[in-house]
């Protein structure tokens, strides 16, 4: 007979996941998760002496997440997006084939110098301001959109640093980022590589084979003569001097100069606090000591550059991830009280234990069906949990874990709930009325994904064959 405790627990888990997509009147996805984990705490089924380990367990990643958002923001402030718009629209020369290329590369580095969500917030309304210069029409702009988010979230796989979920798993299975990046790095770019050249020839004959000239204020009037002369001379004036340029969220005319001095500063910090994940990774510092030391160093050089304070930082910093990992913890945690991961590992455990090829695949399809129904972050979570209580073997363990990363960051991108960056992305689209239902949506993702993943996680069962 199921007891009341379960019927709690997992109407809560419901409710939930219902908030998360409807979002009513544009809910924080914060406030469904902190109520849910409320009421938990509140009935008893989640202790509260599990507090201190569940604070423990997801504050480090939170702050990592959120340090690096904040000098995303940073380098927002000193136009680093808009220089990377303006140079994305100036090397296609006239290409929409070349156009693409480019997006999916920015689309890519930002999630790897950043993280997912905060890719998706960068990058979506630089393309839509990018499709707008160009004046493309919506059919157009989707290819590059839809391209894009999908592969700035599947980014997050090659580093355990660029995804929240990620490192609260890598933490809880006892893996440092250098020893993650060895057995992942090179499967998951072979799959996003594969999801990248598969968009293309799906959206190809939508791509347009020209892209127009600026025809603004500020913009030079060049043609584009047989493909082979391209128009280098539109946009020359802001190539040049750097004076004429334009920011993803503001009027095209706008003219805010650049400091190349702060620019270059600035680029370096990030550059080294990113590297500096790795180098400290192998002492046994923790993450979140190098993101807060990179965001207050990037704070500092800005302020005694140019006297701005720390203002927009605050109000633009997402705090509410802290709210969310821990109340998704809580959550989850629930479920374990009542009895979802001993039926995961009752039932799995043998099957995932009998070999390499079904540890990876039983993995990475389970995360994936998890993650599309109830998102990746909860779905990883219990993943991983499960996997640490079924006894593994260190080899296998570390095995299931990667595939369980694989399902979440990368299978988890067939239906928009899989990731909060998608349903993030679905949101930044309906502010800018670009209208894509989940059908159209899906359209792409339940050919494509699936195929990348089937790739991803073959090419992690053989490379760690390789390297032994």
């Amino acid at each position: 007979m199921v007891d009341v405790q379960t019927i709690t627990a997992s109407l809560v888990f419901i409710l939930t996941v219902v908030f998360l997509i409807w979002r009513p009147k544009g809910m924080n996805e914060a406030v469904p998760v902190t109520v849910g984990a409320a009421v938990l705490l509140l009935t008893g089924i989640v202790p509260l002496s599990s507090i201190g380990v569940i604070a423990e367990t997801v504050s480090g990643a939170a702050i990592t997440i959120l340090s690096t958002i904040v000098m995303s923001i940073v380098l927002d402030s000193i136009g680093f997006f808009r220089w990377a718009a303006l140079n994305i629209i100036e090397y296609a020369r006239g290409s929409g084939v070349r156009l693409y290329w480019y997006v999916i590369g920015l689309c890519f580095l930002m999630t790897l110098f950043f993280n997912n969500d905060g890719s998706i917030l960068i990058t979506t309304p630089i393309i839509l301001q990018i499709g707008r210069l160009l004046q493309l029409k919506i059919h157009q702009q989707l290819p590059y959109l839809i391209s894009g988010a999908l592969i700035a979230t599947a980014a997050s796989a090659p580093i355990g640093v660029s995804n929240l979920a990620n490192l609260i798993a890598l933490k809880i299975v006892g893996l440092d980022l250098n020893g993650y990046a060895v057995l992942m790095f090179l499967p998951s770019m072979i799959g996003i590589f594969a999801i990248a050249l598969m968009l293309y020839f799906m959206f190809r004959r939508r791509l347009p084979k020209r892209i127009q000239n600026l025809r603004t204020g500020y913009a030079l009037h060049s043609e584009v003569s047989d493909g082979k002369e391209t128009a280098k001379k539109w946009l020359s004036t802001a190539a040049i001097d750097r004076k004429r340029e334009f920011h993803p969220l503001m009027d095209v005319h706008d003219e805010s100069p650049i400091d190349w001095w702060l620019f270059r500063v600035c680029i370096t910090i990030v550059i080294a606090t990113r590297a500096g994940f790795f180098i400290a990774s192998g002492f046994g510092v923790p993450m979140e000591w190098i993101a807060i030391s990179g965001a207050v160093l990037l704070i500092a050089v800005r302020w005694l550059r140019t006297g701005r304070s720390a203002k927009d930082l605050a109000t633009k910093t997402p705090w509410h991830i802290l709210l969310f990992a821990f109340g998704i913890y809580v959550i989850v945690d629930g479920l374990q009280q009542i009895g979802l991961t001993r039926f995961i590992v009752r039932e799995l455990s043998p099957i995932i234990a009998s070999g390499d090829l079904s540890a990876i695949f039983v993995t990475g399809g389970l995360l994936t069906i998890m993650s599309n129904v109830l998102n990746n972050l909860p779905s990883v979570m219990i993943g991983t949990l499960s996997l640490t209580q079924m006894n593994l073997d260190p080899h296998t363990l570390q095995l299931a874990y990667l595939a369980n990363i694989l399902g979440s960051d990368i299978g988890a991108l067939i239906t928009p709930l899989g990731t909060l960056a998608s349903l993030i992305w679905m949101f930044i689209l309906r502010q800018h009325h670009v209208k894509l239902s989940w059908k159209a949506y899906m359209k792409v993702t339940a050919i494509i994904i699936p195929v990348g993943l089937l790739i991803s996680l073959l090419s992690l069962y053989v490379w760690t064959r390789i390297i032994g």
